[in-house]
């Protein structure tokens, strides 16, 4: 059937993805090939296509597609993860959208929701992934919180426990208040609000002063509600200022608490009155303070619930009127920052702020960077809890060792230093989560007995794969003289159980209601879903991986903490090579934000241009190091570049070029195809070349131009005369030939009707292996176009492209061949430009005066010579006098006369005129360009735009004078 006569992708992009899947050609049986792995960093089930996945995606199938063309076993592994806190707060929306709430379900309850709405609505990236052309195994899809993966996760969690390097401990953690749970330092993100700087009066008691007679410590803070939480007033142990009143006591004006003055590096004499309030229980600084003061986690004082609101200390000091207000003012109520401030200015211990102008403020204005939560979108609160923690610090040593040595190889290597600095000051990893959604923690708690009381105080804990080994180890530690051992839903269900004196002979424990981080489960990805803690085939064959694509942005959430587990449990790097893409930013640069309105939806991108151009864009700008900036210019090129070899596709059609039946390069003798299997090789090395070094744009950029320039504006243009051959007119390349010099040695221009069909055969044969060349190098960028085309060229069905071989050329360049192809090439493009410069016709027929020396040459390519370079005559004798066009061609002047050609005087005029408006705006560019004032104050838009303006001035300056040069 005749192929279409347009390029429609969208008619055949759901064509193929479908055919891919259902035929198995994702991950064909090939036991014996040499394994390629590659996981695809889990989506949020919750999540849809973006820009980032779109790139992300793209590199990893190009990589995979490469591989499999390559013969190996490629395995791409696909799935999503459960996103703990992303997905609870889906399913709590559309309860509160019905007037419902979780609480008003049992922890069971709600999970079941939760998988009801991954069931139903789960699935949406993973069908968008298929739009784009992702060939991923998809009849292995994994999820995070699949059985066979909550058995991996649980293993780890209890293993690490039993070596030491999971614990349970009192620190400060980012609390959410709205999420209600602890978020990592990497889910935090830090704007900057307006806020305040305030200064208070600390009185020192006891009657003690300064040496300056004060009877007080100046203090600042940004915070001044956490002062109900204070606990002591940090000096730089060098300041002078302060020597005297180190060790004695500060009378804090509203709680009344007492407590030292103490000598800490952490107070800077230099800022401010160079004293310190330190809060220990609310700020992370403070917290190591303390700690250095010898208060233990324990001792802190805490202020705060896990709304933020206001609750008791331990030592009761809080007045009642602050009890149950928020740490600040929220939905137009006061909170305890505003009755603070109130309350000690009433007390006179506000130092109010002067400005410029003298007039008093409560407070000096300040631009404050403040932590916000990244989902829950609220200020986090430093809050010291109980909470799980992993020894980040011991499992980060073997993954920098693999880097150093080079087991593991990060591309580019400039993130190598970033990789250290955050390794080699790692601190320990939170990773209990306050959620119903998630791996629940295998943890037990039992009660401490206290003088034959039972006391519940999160001390006695027994860490297990199950609950029946739960138990037992609770045997074994309360002893068989125990009561039965039996499990309680929750901490308050063990305490009543306790309290019913119908089950005295029982002895409760409880659960921990907390969930894993996601992050936890997802660092085992590289192993768990080839089926570990089992030793399966698969995992054997397919772990490590060979190489990890990630966004810079995830490298310490996920990268890292792979590398961490994967080392620690299987005592082997996770992936070979860790390569790092940038980001997709706007046209402007500017990075990508709802709130700014410059997100771009992929998925309209491959409505408007299809999956390949995209694919191709993606491929083709990505350089290592460097973001990425959409351009729909270059999308819609690629869309061209898709649209030119289609049609060149159909030209080969309708000249019986149809689909090769070898690997190897077919023989060839005329020097045009000779040229082109050289081409061939260069591109095929080229493109090996770049992929080995990740160079991914030097990949797609060398097959571009191959396929568009040397193929489809060269070759097929050349072998045109040898497909269909031309009644020559006369001379060499057509037209009259009136000096007999002309035809002197020259080869006969009518070759015999064998010796044509042995060419066009030759040349068909040829040509069909060529294209076949480009689909196959191009089919990793440009899956669906390339799939189709292979289809169509030919009958081979059974022989889809998506799993053909590489090319395999086995073929040397011709250096003769490749040399007269060349200087054709540029003796063309030549012409073509003078014609241009000229104000010629295209197709306007010359007479050309050549150098003796290419007799041969011109002979051997007449047939192209005519087609392309439009002579009217080849001569050799010398041009006559007048004016001429000089082209000069690897050093070898070719003159073409131009009298009677066109008026010399009126083009030497309009030449003039143009080259001298050209060299006033270029110079008007430079003397802005030069001019500090414009580069320094200027946007930087209109500085590059300025930039490029003068260098296309350039350009057309040096064209216009090149042009004056050529009329003599």
């Amino acid at each position: 059937m005749p192929m279409e006569k347009t390029f429609d992708p969208a008619a055949i992009e759901a064509k193929w993805s479908r055919e891919w899947e259902s035929r198995g050609l994702y991950r064909p049986e090939r036991p014996e090939a040499q394994p390629f792995t590659i996981v695809n960093p889990p989506p949020n089930v919750t999540g849809a296509l973006h820009i980032g996945h779109a790139l992300d995606n793209t590199l990893q199938d190009v990589l995979v597609r490469y591989e499999r063309l390559r013969g190996k076993d490629a395995l791409w592994v696909v799935g999503t993860d459960h996103a703990g806190i992303a997905t609870q707060m889906v399913v709590e929306r559309q309860l509160e959208e019905r007037q419902d709430k979780r609480t008003n379900y049992s922890r069971e309850e709600f999970v079941e929701k939760v998988w009801q709405w991954k069931a139903e609505s789960g699935g949406q990236i993973t069908r968008q992934l298929r739009r784009l052309g992702c060939s991923m195994d998809w009849s292995r899809e994994q999820f995070t919180m699949d059985p066979h993966f909550t058995r991996a996760v649980v293993k780890v969690f209890v293993d690490l426990h039993k070596q030491g390097l999971i614990y349970r401990d009192k620190r400060l953690v980012n609390w959410d208040p709205k999420l209600k749970t602890a978020i990592s330092d990497l889910e935090v993100e830090t704007h900057e609000i307006q806020g305040g700087f305030w200064h208070f009066k600390y009185p020192l008691a006891d009657g003690v002063k300064l040496d300056d007679g004060r009877d007080y410590i100046e203090v600042a803070t940004t915070r001044p509600e956490t002062m109900l939480a204070d606990m002591a007033v940090a000096v730089h142990p060098g300041d002078p200022r302060y020597k005297s009143v180190i060790g004695k006591d500060i009378l804090q004006p509203i709680t009344g608490r007492r407590f030292k003055v103490i000598a800490d590096e952490h107070a800077d004499p230099e800022l401010g009155s160079g004293a310190v309030k330190i809060t220990p229980g609310h700020d992370f600084n403070d917290f190591e303070v303390g700690k250095r003061a010898g208060f233990k986690p324990a001792e802190m004082l805490n202020m705060l619930d896990g709304d933020a609101n206001v609750i008791q200390t331990a030592d009761g000091l809080i007045p009642q009127e602050y009890i149950g207000l928020h740490r600040f003012r929220r939905d137009g109520r006061d909170g305890a920052r505003e009755l603070v401030v109130q309350r000690m200015k009433e007390g006179g211990f506000l130092i109010p702020h002067v400005d410029k102008d003298g007039s008093e403020h409560d407070a000096e204005p300040r631009t404050i960077q403040t932590p916000f939560g990244d989902r829950g979108g609220v200020v986090i609160e430093p809050w010291l809890t109980d909470q799980w923690y992993v020894d980040a610090k011991t499992l980060a040593q073997p993954p920098m060792q693999a880097v150093r040595d080079g087991r593991i190889n990060i591309v580019p290597k400039t993130w190598e230093k970033t990789f250290f600095n955050w390794m080699e000051n790692i601190q320990p990893w939170c990773v209990s989560r306050q959620l119903w959604w998630g791996h629940r923690i295998p943890a037990w708690y039992g009660p401490k007995m206290v003088e034959n009381h039972q006391v519940y105080d999160g001390s006695i804990i027994f860490v297990a794969d199950t609950w029946e080994e739960a138990a037992i180890q609770a045997r074994q530690y309360y002893g068989d003289e125990a009561p039965a051992i039996v499990v309680a839903d929750s901490l308050e269900s063990a305490i009543e159980g306790m309290k019913d004196t119908t089950r005295s002979e029982e002895l409760f424990l409880y659960r921990d209601p907390d969930v894993l981080d996601t992050w936890f489960s997802s660092a085992l990805w590289p192993f768990a879903t080839l089926g570990w803690p089992d030793d399966t085939e698969l995992l054997k064959r397919h772990y490590p991986n060979d190489v990890l694509v990630s966004g810079f942005d995830i490298l310490f959430f996920w990268d890292a903490r792979m590398a961490m587990q994967g080392m620690h449990f299987l005592n082997e790097v996770p992936w070979k090579t860790l390569y790092l893409h940038g980001l997709v930013r706007a046209p402007d640069g500017a990075k990508m934000s709802k709130s700014k309105g410059n997100v771009v939806d992929p998925l309209g991108l491959i409505d408007q241009y299809g999956a390949d151009a995209l694919r191709f864009f993606m491929s083709a700008m990505e350089s290592q190091g460097r973001d990425i900036k959409m351009d729909d210019a270059r999308l819609a090129g690629y869309r061209n570049f898709a649209t030119k070899l289609w049609n060149a596709a159909r030209f080969c059609e309708a000249n019986g070029i149809s689909a090769s039946t070898t690997l190897e390069a077919p023989a060839a003798t005329l020097p045009v195809n000779r040229w082109i299997i050289g081409e061939v090789a260069d591109t095929v090395a080229a493109i090996d070349k770049a992929f080995a070094a990740y160079r991914f744009d030097e990949a797609a950029n060398a097959i571009y131009s191959f396929a568009w320039d040397r193929f489809c504006d060269w070759y097929l243009e050349l072998i045109k005369p040898v497909l269909s051959p031309l009644p020559l007119a006369g001379g060499v390349g057509g037209g009259p030939v009136s000096d007999e010099r002309a035809t002197e040695d020259m080869p006969s221009p009518n070759p015999s009707r064998k010796r044509e069909g042995d060419e066009a055969a030759e040349t068909r044969a040829v040509a069909g292996w060529v294209l076949d060349q480009i689909l196959v190098m191009l089919h990793p960028f440009m899956p669906f176009i390339t799939e189709e085309l292979w289809t169509g060229l030919g009958d081979r069905a059974d022989y889809p492209l998506i799993t053909a071989k590489w090319p395999a050329p086995k073929v040397e360049r011709d250096p003769q061949a490749s040399a007269d192809i060349d200087w054709l090439i540029k003796l063309v493009g030549e012409l073509r430009g003078a014609k241009a410069e000229l104000g010629l016709p295209p197709g306007a027929r010359l007479t050309a005066h050549f150098p003796a020396s290419l007799k041969g040459r011109t002979g051997k390519l007449s047939a192209q010579l005519d087609r392309l370079a439009r002579l009217e005559a080849i001569r050799f004798d010398p041009a006559p006098a007048g004016a001429s066009a000089q082209l000069v061609v690897e050093g070898e002047t070719i003159t073409v006369p131009l009298e009677g050609v066109i008026d010399i005087a009126a083009e030497r005029d309009r030449l003039s005129k143009a080259l001298a408006a050209t060299t006033k705006e270029r110079d008007s560019l430079a003397g802005r360009l030069s001019n500090p004032n414009f580069v320094e104050r200027a946007k930087p838009e209109a500085v590059e735009k300025a930039r490029a303006d003068h260098d296309a001035k350039a350009a057309e300056a040096d064209r216009l004078t090149a042009a004056l040069a050529r009329l003599g």
